[in-house]
């Protein structure tokens, strides 16, 4: 099956099972940065945004797409630039081996649209889906609120 989409905000075709996993055909096209976790929709590496909501990856069927506007990790940052997500994370220590960022920053993207300057409790409950086993969380929440002070 051939399902069009906007990658990243490029229109393209994607090719597979109309049942195969969004995570496994993203990453045969070379989003190497949607990682898989679980494969089960609990830890939140998987997670991409579909048409701007925060998706699991790894439960998302690639017929699911068609039509849809899909944001990966690398749709993030600009070509020279890391998005303010990104740098907040590296300066905070919100990024430690890399498995769980890609999705806590997408996570904090989706976040901080709806919500530009969000509580701390609005930070948890919508990082709630992503598992990280490096930082202990502080430094993750941490970088989103300096994220959110960045954006302002």
């Amino acid at each position: 099956m051939r399902v069009a989409v906007t990658l990243n905000g490029r229109p393209l075709w994607l090719d597979g099972h109309p049942m195969a996993r969004l995570l496994d055909v993203l990453r045969a096209s070379g989003m190497t940065g949607t990682k898989e976790g679980c494969g089960e929709g609990e830890c939140g590496a998987c997670a991409v945004l579909l048409d701007g909501r925060l998706v699991n990856s790894c439960l998302t069927p690639l017929a699911h797409a068609e039509g849809m506007s899909i944001t990966t990790i690398e749709g993030v940052a600009t070509e020279s630039t890391l998005h303010a997500i990104q740098s907040a994370f590296l300066e905070c220590g919100g990024a430690q081996c890399g498995i769980c960022t890609p999705g806590m920053v997408l996570a904090a993207y989706e976040l901080l649209w709806r919500h530009p300057d969000p509580t701390e409790d609005q930070i948890r409950i919508a990082l709630a889906g992503n598992l990280c086993r490096c930082t202990g969380y502080m430094r993750i929440f941490a970088s989103v609120l300096e994220a959110a002070r960045k954006l302002r």
